[in-house]
């Protein structure tokens, strides 16, 4: 089969990132390469081992094992007297809650997509530059794979790492891409924030990327006027351009700490994904039903995720033309 380039942006979604790896995978069963990969949260995750594997010249087949030696539910990582602390936990929960920002640590995130990666012969941006490339609308400092979105609350700012590591006094290339995916998945309330410090600068505390954007499309876009040598393809993780309304009770703290984080998610993304450049490059992945705080997710709704995420690409590409796209993203260039 030949082979097709494509840049990828996927959006975050806790565990529900499963979908996005059926989704990666069956793209690259019909013969998709992505030169450029942007995600948030869960997204950022994927995204990191989809640069990885391009980057080493690996198959994107690995993706799939790769994301088997996961225990999500190691997820949710309290520290020491959490863990320990029996029938009062929830008190305990609350108390981080409110004095650490977030009921868990996040150590396994890291550590484990740290060690994955190293795996994989990646360890920092500087493993991910991408080579020269005198046709490309990219310019010198965010010649990267992979870009993955966190947000700045200290400064209110929306950022694009490793494109933004510059601006706090620190080298792109020498930054850990598992530090940044963790920053990018530090679920508000969930996860306790993260700190980015500079030499020399006030430290900001960094949360969850989805808390401005949780599917940033509009990424790879080009700005200087030339036409796209390739699509970019977008994986949202909601069935319908609509997302569902579920109910869920909220009868305490940390209830209604997830029950805000669930409803950020995807709201300011909604109001954009009418747009129809958006819609023709975005593929649909049915995840209704599905909490992406669910860490303990049994392996039959696990195994229906990525099945849901390989679905929502066949139905894509069934009506996926190239034509269409350069009609409906007239204006918009990547």
């Amino acid at each position: 089969m030949a082979e097709r380039t494509a840049d990828l942006v996927l959006e975050g979604g806790g565990v529900k990132g499963i979908g996005l790896v059926g989704a990666v995978s069956r793209l690259a069963e019909e013969g998709y390469r992505f030169r450029r990969i942007g995600g948030t949260s869960a997204g950022a995750m994927v995204g990191a081992f989809v640069a990885a594997l391009e980057a080493t010249e690996q198959p994107l087949s690995r993706l799939v094992d790769i994301e088997r030696t996961v225990d999500y539910a190691a997820f949710p990582d309290r520290g020491p007297i959490g863990r320990y602390a029996g029938p009062l936990r929830p008190l305990v929960d609350a108390g981080n809650l409110m004095l650490e920002n977030g009921i868990y640590e996040g150590d396994y995130l890291r550590d484990w997509v740290y060690r994955s990666l190293a795996d994989l012969g990646v360890r920092t941006f500087g493993d991910l530059r991408l080579p020269p490339d005198p046709e490309s609308g990219l310019a010198e400092e965010h010649r990267y794979r992979l870009v993955v979105t966190a947000a700045d609350v200290s400064q209110q700012r929306f950022l694009r790492l490793p494109w933004d590591y510059a601006d706090y006094g620190l080298d792109p290339d020498e930054q850990r891409v598992a530090d940044a995916v963790r920053m990018s998945a530090s679920i508000p309330f969930f996860f306790e924030p993260t700190t980015l410090r500079g030499a020399g600068r006030s430290a900001s505390t960094v949360v969850d990327g989805a808390l401005f954007s949780s599917y940033p499309i509009t990424i790879f876009d080009r700005t200087d006027g030339k036409p796209p040598r390739w699509p970019t393809f977008g994986v949202r993780l909601s069935p319908t351009p609509e997302p569902r309304v579920t109910s869920r009770p909220v009868d305490g703290v940390v209830s209604l700490a997830i029950a805000l984080v669930e409803s950020m998610y995807g709201a300011w993304d909604a109001m954009r994904i009418d747009d129809p450049c958006n819609m023709t490059r975005t593929i649909f992945v049915d995840t209704a039903g599905v909490s992406g705080m669910d860490f303990e997710l049994p392996e039959e709704q696990q195994r229906e995720l990525f099945a849901a995420g390989r679905k929502g690409v066949e139905e894509f590409l069934r009506d996926w033309d190239f034509d269409e796209y350069l009609r409906d993203c007239r204006g918009v260039r990547q």
